[in-house]
């Protein structure tokens, strides 16, 4: 199959400029989804006030709990798809797509569901205070009637990706990243809606991603072509999508059970700690996105590699993207804290939040780096077709080590200093670990193919 303009070869050549050229787009639009939360705390934080900041910063744990699952989920989809490519077995790639738009209509349609009935429960197990709970209810309900929309976009782009194609995923978003923001501004300060507005904002904003993606695989010329007739449940696509994507979601869904509990923490020293971790959390967001897009590049290409047979390209995708990630995580970690202060009053002008932001700041962003190399050894570990291995290494070496950690640590001394290191312990374990299962796996999966390889030119 001939490589397209918007398409990366990823099974031949040099890889550094390629890991980039795929990873830069990805950033930018990571960056510009992460907007979409940015844009609605800055917007009820300048313009509602600190308990409204508070109302939509205390959401984010729990709406990636209750998401994660399902979005983990195109994970699966990505590494199917880039793998039936890499063998170039266009049948197994065609039925793969449809499969993957199917399951996204279902996720979206079962996280709906869960968000409309069950946010403010969800919400009162957190001991989200008072004088919070009902506009975090009412962003969460909004919210939530946007998830088949953030469910289609996710599953579509993750479809791209596998084609190497992170363009048009970026100028998707860039769109509806524009009207995000213009209709932000437009509810709360024109009809003074508050959270309910930076919510509805956010929804159209999801379905004219969706639509547009769902627009772009329509017109696509090759395999991963998309006919709304042919959308179904192939047994056997499903079956290789949920093997990985059912290992990553849990995975994803378990480091937010974690970080619920941790936002209870935070929750239980008030809403002005809640409104500066939010504001900080969303600043250090930009960091993550971007080390994660280099995760996204080294998933992909393993995955690529490994249907093409190449396994002695996988430990050249490893180095390439240790060294960007680690770039990238120390560079605009470091830029976070030393304009933290700056940063943080942009999403509010109550100064009394700058501190408890700026403790934050300098607790996350300065290690995070760490959170980098361990999700590159992850994304290595799913391509390879193994993800079961560091969904368990993640549920001990980061979500239990979490939560026994608030139960002592914590408690014994209740900061928000002790909660954060959490995190820094969590990602230097697991990175190890997983370093480990790497160098294991990578033996493994490089005598398989070498094997096939071999059967392959005696027959």
């Amino acid at each position: 199959m001939k490589k397209r303009k918007n398409e990366i070869d990823m099974c031949n050549g040099p890889l550094f400029g390629k890991v980039l050229i795929f990873s830069l787009p990805l950033m930018l639009s990571g960056i510009l989804q992460l907007l979409y939360n940015a844009a609605d705390v800055a917007v009820v934080g300048r313009f509602a006030g600190s308990e409204s900041l508070a109302a939509v910063g205390s959401t984010g744990s729990l709406i990636n709990l209750m998401t994660n699952l399902f979005i983990g989920m195109s994970v699966g989809a990505s590494v199917v798809v880039a793998r039936n490519l890499g063998a170039h077995n266009f049948r197994k790639a065609h039925d793969s797509v449809h499969t993957a738009i199917a399951i996204s209509l279902i996720a979206g349609a079962v996280t709906l569901a869960i968000g409309l009935s069950l946010s403010k429960v969800f919400l009162a197990l957190m001991d989200t205070p008072a004088d919070v709970i009902e506009l975090a209810t009412v962003y969460m309900r909004i919210y939530f009637i946007g998830m088949p929309g953030l469910m289609v976009y996710n599953f579509g782009a993750a479809i791209l990706r596998a084609m190497g194609d992170t363009v048009r995923p970026l100028i998707f978003l860039t769109i509806s990243g524009i009207v995000n923001v213009a209709l932000n501004l437009f509810f709360v300060c024109v009809f003074h809606m508050d959270v309910a507005g930076v919510a509805l904002a956010t929804i159209i904003s999801q379905y004219i991603s969706a639509v547009l993606v769902i627009i772009c695989l329509l017109k696509l010329e090759n395999c991963c072509h998309l006919s709304i007739k042919e959308i179904a449940f192939h047994k056997e696509e499903v079956t290789e999508i949920l093997k990985v994507g059912l290992p990553a979601g849990v995975q994803s869904s378990l480091f937010s059970v974690s970080n619920v509990l941790i936002q209870s923490s935070i929750n239980s020293f008030g809403s002005t700690v809640m409104a500066g971790n939010a504001a900080a959390s969303n600043i250090e967001g930009f960091t993550y996105i971007a080390m994660n897009s280099v995760y996204q590049a080294s998933l992909t290409f393993t995955s690529q590699n490994v249907g093409a047979k190449k396994p002695e390209r996988i430990s050249r995708v490893a180095v390439v993207s240790l060294f960007i990630v680690t770039a990238v995580g120390l560079v605009l970690g470091s830029l976070s804290y030393a304009f933290g202060e700056t940063l943080l009053k942009i999403y509010s002008t109550d100064a009394a939040i700058i501190p408890y932001g700026m403790v934050r700041l300098k607790y996350i962003c300065l290690p995070y780096f760490l959170c980098g190399v361990m999700e590159i050894f992850v994304g290595l570990l799913r391509g390879m077709n193994c993800s079961t291995i560091p969904m368990i290494v993640s549920v001990f070496g980061s979500c239990v080590f979490r939560v026994l950690w608030v139960y002592t640590a914590f408690r014994a001394y209740p900061t928000q200093e002790t909660l954060y290191i959490a995190y820094i312990i969590s990602w230097a374990l697991c990175s190890a670990i997983h370093f480990i299962c790497y160098l294991i796996i990578k033996k493994r999966i490089t005598k398989k193919l070498n094997a096939e390889k071999s059967l392959e030119v005696s027959q």
